[in-house]
């Protein structure tokens, strides 16, 4: 059998389908680049304490395989903050348990993962608002302020 081929055979070791067990065992394979990547976010989380400097690490330029994803995974945690944007595909940004440090995900319109990154930063560029957007919000908010309904009630 092909290690690539997914099967829905189930396994005669309990309900769990072949393909699902393969993919439980890869989780455990690694290219020990893992340790490495949480090292370098502990540099950058000094650095940006320091002296405020953001770090960006591209994962997609790194070796990795379904078991340093579980350990950066199972290290990094979750945090409280989720955000998904819809521009293009989805872009999803995550806090992890540390704060400071974010997983920012990039999927295509078919759900392909595109790019993938840690971001050491008090907050991703990707979830600040631009000045233009600003802009265009005071414009707007000005607009809907000199309504009729609006002035009306400054009256009040």
């Amino acid at each position: 059998m092909d290690c690539n081929t997914s099967s829905t055979k189930a396994s005669p070791l309990g309900g769990e389908s072949v393909g699902d067990a393969i993919d439980d065992v890869l989780s455990f394979v690694a290219t020990g680049n893992a340790s490495p990547v949480l090292h370098e976010i502990k540099h950058a989380l000094t650095k940006l304490l320091e002296s405020g400097t953001e770090c960006v690490i591209d994962l997609g330029a790194i070796p990795f395989a379904p078991g340093d994803d579980r350990i950066l995974n199972e290290v990094l945690g979750d945090g409280e903050v989720h955000a998904v944007l819809s521009i293009m595909g989805e872009s999803h940004v995550r806090e992890t348990s540390i704060p400071g440090v974010w997983r920012v995900d990039h999927f295509d319109d078919n759900g392909e993962q595109q790019s993938r990154f840690i971001e050491i930063t008090f907050m991703p560029d990707i979830l600040k608002t631009q000045r233009e957007d600003a802009e265009r919000g005071l414009a707007t908010l000005s607009e809907r302020l000199d309504t009729p309904e609006t002035k009306s009630d400054d009256n009040r």
